[in-house]
């Protein structure tokens, strides 16, 4: 059974967020012992290409302690190898807060890349957790299922008939909907795709009958009417989708799979500076300005601290680890 940490941290709770926006308020005594820090440019890593929802997530932090902190942060893009390239390099940079890291759930995910060359909890200092986005489970409208129950039974009556697209292996959406499987004992075929984009138009298309894809790829198919949405892998509703259930109400309770952004710092970073830039993007990711414009793209803002940023790491690693090992995924 998967761990509901998001929902357990109570991420999006109203008291919560607003005690997190306090304490990036009021916790002067902290920025003190940061010094003089940032005296020069960070530099903010994203293993991903410019474009799309990592990107605006990253350009979001970006914009965020650039202004609160009064040091231009720049972005760069260094793709490949499920943002791994990135992340090596920066665990191996220097800990003092100019080189940091925009990582998404895959960090979680070791066990599916064997000749890994550093570890998400030992090489890095967690910061903050900045937001999350769940997938959204669809069919194509001519396949005559309308809910996440009929869709498991239609399995049950048709074992390994079934094909389903994901973005591509290992990521979130494949893994969500291994989850999903593992949770209902489904019998279907994975069909990877190069991308959310592709994976979605597939399932518009008809060459596949269902999709675990963003929300930001499925929601203007929906108005459309060209996708169906049966259920949504988060722990709550999407503001994007509000009157699409999560797949835990739809009949599978304690399910809860959702891709999430982070910034860590490598190992070592002194705790003054790391709270200085955990204080920035929670009051960067308050403004509505930048709020709007994730929830727009089916991404919810998630101030997390570093404690708790850090547990969340450690849950999802025991979930995807699970999942991936038994199997049997590997992205290389």
């Amino acid at each position: 059974m998967t761990i509901k940490l998001f929902s357990r941290l109570r991420i999006g709770s109203a008291p919560r967020v607003a005690a997190l926006f306090a304490a990036a308020a009021f916790a002067s005594g902290a920025l003190a012992q940061a010094g003089d820090y940032p005296n020069r440019p960070i530099r903010l890593i994203s293993g991903f290409a410019a474009g799309g929802a990592t990107d605006l997530v990253a350009r979001i932090v970006a914009q965020s302690v650039t202004d609160a902190l009064g040091q231009p942060v720049v972005v760069e893009n260094k793709p490949g190898a499920s943002g791994n390239i990135a992340a090596e390099m920066v665990a191996r940079a220097p800990a003092d807060g100019y080189v940091i890291y925009l990582c998404n759930a895959t960090i979680t995910m070791p066990a599916m890349f064997p000749k890994l060359r550093f570890d998400a909890r030992k090489d890095f200092a967690p910061v903050a957790l900045v937001a999350y986005g769940p997938s959204v489970l669809a069919v194509n409208p001519k396949f005559q299922v309308r809910s996440l129950r009929e869709l498991i039974d239609y399995a049950a009556r048709n074992p390994g008939k079934l094909d389903y697209a994901s973005g591509g292996v290992g990521n979130i959406t494949h893994m969500a909907m291994e989850l999903l499987v593992s949770m209902t004992g489904m019998k279907v075929n994975h069909v990877p795709y190069k991308g959310g984009g592709p994976s979605t138009l597939a399932a518009v298309g008809g060459e596949v009958p269902v999709v675990m894809a963003a929300i930001s790829n499925v929601v203007g198919h929906v108005k459309q009417g060209t996708l169906v949405p049966l259920g949504i892998s988060g722990h709550e509703r999407s503001k994007a989708l509000p009157d699409v259930p999560t797949i835990a109400e739809a009949g599978v309770p304690g399910y809860e799979a959702s891709s999430w952004y982070g910034i860590l710092a490598p190992a070592g970073t002194p705790k003054p500076v790391v709270d200085k830039l955990q204080q920035a993007i929670s009051a960067g990711v308050a403004k509505a300005e930048w709020r709007d414009k994730l929830t727009v793209q089916g991404i919810e803002p998630a101030p997390m601290d570093p404690e708790r940023f850090a547990k969340l790491i450690d849950s999802e690693t025991r979930k995807w680890n699970e999942i991936v090992v038994r199997n049997h995924i590997t992205a290389e």
